[in-house]
């Protein structure tokens, strides 16, 4: 295995316990345009997809322009959520430490998310993660994953060679955009897709822990 310069997180599902909040907003986006709202398992099955995509894949067929409006509904009720001091998007067990210990390490970080960069910022100042990341990726700039386009973007802007570069993340769409860009994919199995999805999609390795990350990356000695 190479050595690893690069490690890229999903958000959603991966550093973030997130789910309550997309499967509530996404709902409520159906809702407000007189739709059958999605059972919350086939919402869990696009989370990680560009949000108009998302939409659209709900739907059953192509629709931009309602997917569009969806999407609408979606970030309206979003906002909603996000001012309500209530709202509970923890962090995974074990995430700030994980990242702390990559970050002694000396390798860099990134986020590829399906998420705005808005939602982005929004969700690293909420949990005090900034700090960590060299390269952001977000939805709107890019296609919708898998196309790994993301990941390009942030090993040009690092510096770092694909076989240098893995992804961490929990869907098969992760995956598949690693695989596309020729990186590393790592999967998580605590977030929106099972196992078997994971491993059909590519993963070469699937965590269970946050502790069973640096074997996965070949580092086997805790950083001090």
């Amino acid at each position: 295995m190479a050595h690893m310069r690069l490690i890229i997180f999903d958000l959603d599902g991966t550093l973030v316990d997130s789910q309550a909040t997309i499967v509530a907003c996404t709902r409520s986006g159906f809702a407000a345009e007189g739709l059958e709202p999605p059972p919350a398992q086939a919402i869990r099955r696009i989370i990680g997809l560009s949000l108009v995509k998302a939409m659209e894949v709900l739907l059953g067929r192509s629709d931009p322009v309602l997917a569009a409006r969806i999407a609408e509904g979606y970030r309206a009720a979003f906002q909603i959520r996000r001012n309500d001091p209530t709202l509970q998007e923890p962090l995974f067990p074990g995430s700030r430490a994980m990242l702390e210990d990559l970050s002694r390490r000396g390798l860099i970080m990134g986020v590829a998310t399906g998420k705005s960069m808005r939602g982005v910022h929004s969700m690293l100042t909420t949990h005090d993660l900034g700090g960590f990341f060299t390269t952001l990726q977000a939805a709107d700039g890019h296609p919708s994953k898998p196309h790994p386009s993301m990941l390009i973007e942030a090993m040009a802007e690092t510096g770092v060679a694909p076989e240098q570069t893995a992804m961490i993340g929990d869907t098969s769409y992760d995956m598949e955009m690693a695989k596309a860009a020729g990186v590393r994919p790592i999967g998580v199995d605590w977030g929106n897709h099972d196992r078997s999805d994971l491993l059909q999609a590519g993963a070469v390795s699937i965590l269970s822990n946050w502790q069973e990350l640096t074997p996965a990356l070949g580092l086997h000695m805790a950083a001090t």
